[in-house]
């Protein structure tokens, strides 16, 4: 796609949709950028949804009940068994549409981000979450709604987009899966793709600990202090005349995106005792002490 393409025409990838899994692709400039490897989950053919509730639809009152359930309990056992402290709340818009957007080293991502707002949260879960009629209905009613993580699913795109048009606040790991280590590793576009083409901005969050806590392979999660950093949210571009976003401004807001999630991920980890320890880049100059 050339620079001048307008991005909005075909989205980029979300939580892992799209092309370019695990594979090189070049920039604008033809420099050759890896995506992150993630597993391409499919679900069984037959997904069970609540009628009226296949794409992100305004949730019922029974449904917003459970959320809050939920919330209480994510929040009040985040706070007693992983001590878990949030800073930078403030940078978190009390009104409209917004993206939240973690860095994602553990299952506990989702719950520990709760205390950042009162205000009802969607997120998009992997597919195979629905496989089962209980886990769809308490999903659904969590406030998840369902992706095929293994397509381009143009539908939850579209979803996501209802979302925000509808001035919710929508949770998208650009990570896309779970990942291993202290750097960010190269994100996915969609999260910038979505934030330009409603114009709303995402807030970064950095999350420290969790994956101490239960990382990849852990059926158990430990005691550890955890921490939440909320950064200071990353707005897009403005649109061209013809209300379009370049290609290039998406990628570039990804990129800002990436730096922040970075720098916030190590004060996260710092703060939760578990700091993150960078190998030490070839030819670099050290000083002895």
């Amino acid at each position: 796609m050339t620079e001048g393409t307008d991005a909005l025409d075909q989205p980029a990838d979300a939580e892992g949709n799209g092309k370019g899994q695990g594979e090189s692709v070049r920039d604008a400039d033809g420099v050759e950028i890896k995506r992150p490897k993630i597993e391409k989950v499919k679900a069984d053919e037959e997904i069970f949804i609540p009628e009226g509730h296949d794409r992100g639809e305004v949730m019922t009152f029974g449904q917003k009940i459970v959320y809050w359930i939920t919330w209480l309990l994510a929040t009040s056992i985040g706070k007693a068994y992983f001590r878990v402290k949030v800073y930078g709340k403030e940078n978190v818009p009390k009104t409209g549409a917004f993206i939240v957007s973690p860095v994602h080293r553990s299952n506990l991502d989702s719950p520990v981000i709760a205390p950042i707002t009162t205000r009802r949260m969607r997120y998009m879960g992997k597919e195979s979450l629905w496989k089962r009629k209980w886990s769809a209905w308490y999903f659904t009613a969590a406030g998840g709604f369902p992706v095929e993580r293994a397509t381009a699913d143009r539908e939850a795109l579209k979803a996501c987009i209802e979302v925000l048009e509808r001035g919710e606040p929508l949770v998208l790991f650009p990570e896309g899966t779970r990942q291993i280590g202290p750097v960010v590793t190269e994100m996915f576009d969609g999260p910038a793709w979505l934030a330009c083409r409603a114009q709303v901005p995402i807030v970064p969050i950095g999350i420290g600990g969790s994956a101490v806590a239960m990382g990849k392979g852990q059926k158990v999660p430990k005691p550890q202090k955890m921490t939440v950093v909320v950064g200071r949210p990353v707005y897009p571009p403005a649109p061209s005349a013809r209300g379009r976003v370049p290609r290039r401004g998406v990628r570039e807001m990804t990129l800002e995106l990436r730096e922040s999630l970075q720098i916030l991920f190590d004060e996260a980890q710092a703060l939760a005792g578990t700091p993150n320890v960078h190998e030490a880049t070839p030819g670099a100059a050290t000083t002895d002490v």
